[in-house]
């Protein structure tokens, strides 16, 4: 019992790691929050289900089609919304209101395109479970498990290693000197925006298939995600996921042995929790700052 329910919790906390990770990578890169990053997820899952159950594409392209539309989402809101905000050198209250005003119209928007009904997506693999550690696993909360690992692995060697990641963590520590090397911070902050949007087009891809599609699916995971982000250390990329792992963990547990009535006041307890005692979340803020 207690298996199966760590494996689920396992599976919703890779997903609020994923969008943990989305927040953590726009606030390195600017200093910024997207409060729609929830349904952003909500339409990956749309147009996941669109390409591959609707239009019958394999799951491999309208993976890969999801995740290009969604980057295109993503920079097209740094684009019209956040970096005509910035423009007029408002607070960062008003960028936080703007992707909260995105949300509602994104949240809509699905609802004019897709109606308000759950979808569920057609199996994704022939086998329907597989077996590990004596324990009966659905195919596709296995491959979600699966893929957000090597997400993970994939995005840490992007950030660390590549030129790109370079640019983006020179331009979160100091724009003007980025620049003064060859840097162009503007088209970086665009791509990471589109980048964290991809993340969430993902996660709508891995959780669909396992919870089924649904207007308000991203909405939840969103706040979750973020609480995940700020116990980890908001702005952390390590921090995201492992507190994003460790809410999905607990809240599930809640759920199993407690009451499913519970699980949001001991997920959100656990927040206040390390506001009040540990603001700076399991990785410090000096682990943040570098």
């Amino acid at each position: 019992m207690l298996a199966r329910v760590l494996v689920s919790g396992l599976v919703i906390g890779c997903i609020y790691g994923l969008i943990a990770l989305g927040y953590s990578l726009i606030y390195r890169a600017s200093g910024l929050m997207n409060f729609c990053q929830g349904d952003i997820l909500t339409i990956g899952a749309f147009l996941g289900y669109t390409f591959y159950a609707m239009l019958k594409l394999p799951f491999a392209v309208a993976f890969i089609l999801t995740i290009v539309l969604e980057i295109a989402l993503g920079m097209l809101l740094e684009r019209a919304v956040i970096r005509r905000l910035l423009g007029k050198k408002v607070d960062g209250t008003y960028i936080v209101l703007a992707t909260i005003a995105v949300s509602y119209m994104l949240q809509n928007g699905a609802i004019l395109g897709w109606g308000t009904r759950i979808f569920y997506f057609p199996p994704i693999f022939s086998v329907l479970s597989v077996r590990v550690f004596d324990i009966n696993i659905q195919s596709e909360a296995a491959f979600c498990i699966v893929a957000s690992v090597i997400l993970m692995i994939v995005l840490h060697i992007f950030v660390k290693y590549t030129a790109y990641g370079t640019a983006m963590r020179a331009s979160a520590m100091d724009a003007k000197a980025a620049k003064a090397c060859g840097v162009d911070p503007a088209m970086t902050i665009a791509l990471t925006w589109g980048i964290s949007a991809a993340i969430g087009g993902l996660c709508g891809m891995l959780i669909g298939p396992v919870y089924g599609v649904f207007i308000t699916l991203g909405a939840a995971i969103g706040r979750k995600g973020f609480a995940g982000a700020v116990i980890g250390g908001f702005g952390n990329m390590y921090g995201a996921l492992l507190g994003g792992a460790l809410l999905g963990i607990i809240e599930t547990v809640t759920t199993a042995y407690v009451s499913s009535i519970y699980k949001d006041v001991v997920s959100y307890g656990l927040l206040l929790v390390f506001l009040l005692i540990k603001p700076t979340g399991i990785f410090n803020e000096r682990a943040i700052a570098d």
